[in-house]
């Protein structure tokens, strides 16, 4: 237990980067994910086929891999994009950075279907009726088309939520000194693994718990309004 607290300063670091990876990727996720259910719902074909394809491999391929594929072919992306401009020598990805990416472009699919679920659960008799009183497209979209949107994606949001919060467990795996790499680095130090995983549990439990909990109080808020 001594060796907990005296390790402590360095998780609570670690537990911080994490909590950022995780709102990091869910940012890119909302907005991938907007974007393949736009494309979806209204897009040309090009713009379907694009979406399809993207949700496709997306969901297809393991987070362990896309985090590999992300982090050693933006290597190689941008090393060879420098040598395309005369600059010489290798340069880093962050690892930081490959995990946002790799996440959010994971679970940007996701979103995708949680969000073309949600509008399509709209009434298509309420849209009718707000073009019938010649409401403008920004207006319905406001007053009509969003709150239910909100209301209907909310539920599966928050399981994308939960997931991908788990999911940024695996960045550790190209070195980045979150929780879990953290975790593992102090105990092999002090040759008692299984108390820091602990520690990583327990973290993680939090995170999701008081997530749920904000989550249901949105929902409930939002489910007053109908």
């Amino acid at each position: 237990m001594q060796a907990v607290l005296d390790a402590a300063p360095l998780l609570f670091r670690g537990f911080q980067i994490t909590l950022s990876v995780a709102l990091l990727s869910l940012a890119l996720a909302t907005a991938l994910g907007a974007l393949a259910a736009a494309a979806k719902l209204g897009g040309g074909a090009l713009a379907r086929g694009t979406a399809e394809v993207y949700t496709t491999i997306a969901r297809g391929v393991p987070d362990l891999v896309m985090i590999l594929i992300v982090y050693f072919g933006g290597q190689r992306l941008v090393s060879g994009l420098a040598a395309s401009l005369g600059f010489s020598g290798r340069i880093d990805v962050s690892v930081f950075a490959a995990g946002v990416v790799a996440i959010g472009f994971t679970y940007g699919a996701y979103l995708g279907e949680t969000f073309r679920g949600a509008y399509r659960a709209i009434p298509v008799g309420q849209v009718e009726a707000a073009r019938a009183l010649g409401l403008s497209r920004a207006r319905m979209t406001w007053r009509i088309v969003a709150p239910q949107l909100a209301r209907f994606a909310l539920p599966g949001y928050a399981n994308v939520w939960q997931v991908l919060v788990k999911a940024t467990a695996v960045v550790s795996v190209i070195g980045l000194a979150d929780i879990v790499g953290l975790a593992m680095r102090i105990g092999r130090r002090e040759r008692d693994p299984f108390t820091f995983l602990l520690v990583v549990m327990a973290a993680y439990l939090l995170i999701t718990s008081v997530s749920g909990w904000a989550f249901s109080r949105a929902e409930r808020r939002l489910a007053r309004g109908y």
